[in-house]
């Protein structure tokens, strides 16, 4: 016995969920107009089907899937030179948007994406066995950005990402490491920009810019730096 699963998601119109797929890389296999809206994307072994409803709310869509890969890395920079193409830059905001790619503390190392239609496509990778969520860690920031990180992609809760980022970064008597206050920034200028803050997403992406990294501590920071790169594009 072989078996498939196939994500049907919704979208209010098609051309342009098709248009977004096309940057990343994936074919259009099928399209109907009438008598309902309907259409597949395929790309590989991942195959998308799409149905459209007139009066359906992208910005509130809750539809999301998972997609594995067994190369992360690579189907990330295909997409965002992909949508770099096609949109001139990396969209960070709104819709669409890719966001960054990073290990999370389930054991996947994974990136968020949104199409036109609201649809939320997880993409990742598995770095551990285990998929239930780790402790958080020790020390001030490192929990900082635990916590940040969970209220900004697990539960898509932007504004208190930014509380936990705005208290830690106000902290008098301690300091972060350098490349964990550019991971506290480059995601309080992410958070922020989702929030349409752009004055606090400007601020965070200046102090960011700012932070000197030694070659080693820049390998370390890797994703982070990426990510800077692309909202200052934005």
């Amino acid at each position: 016995m072989s078996e498939d699963t196939i994500p049907i998601l919704p979208c209010r119109t098609l051309q342009p969920v098709l248009d977004f797929y096309t940057a990343l890389g994936f074919a259009v296999t099928f399209t109907q107009r009438s008598p309902n809206p309907y259409a597949t994307v395929q790309r590989g072994g991942i195959q998308l089907q799409f149905f459209g409803m007139r009066r359906y709310d992208p910005a509130g869509s809750y539809s999301t899937c998972y997609i594995r890969t067994d190369d992360v890395d690579a189907l990330y920079e295909e997409f965002r030179t992909g949508l770099r193409t096609v949109y001139g830059r990396v969209p960070t905001r709104g819709l669409p948007r890719i966001g960054p790619l990073r290990d999370t503390s389930y054991g996947m190392r994974q990136f968020l994406m949104t199409d036109p239609g609201g649809n939320c496509l997880r993409v990742g990778q598995p770095t551990d066995t285990a998929h239930h969520h780790r402790p958080a860690p020790e020390g001030t920031f490192a929990r900082a950005l635990h916590h940040a990180l969970l209220f900004a992609d697990s539960r898509d809760d932007a504004t208190a990402a930014a509380r936990v980022l705005d208290r830690a970064l106000a902290l008098p008597d301690e300091q972060p490491t350098p490349v964990q206050l550019l991971r506290l920034l480059v995601l309080r200028a992410d958070v922020a920009r989702r929030l349409g803050d752009e004055e606090t997403a400007r601020a965070a992406l200046a102090r960011a810019d700012a932070v000197r990294l030694s070659p080693e501590e820049r390998e370390t920071a890797d994703d982070d730096l990426l990510r800077l790169a692309d909202l200052r594009g934005a």
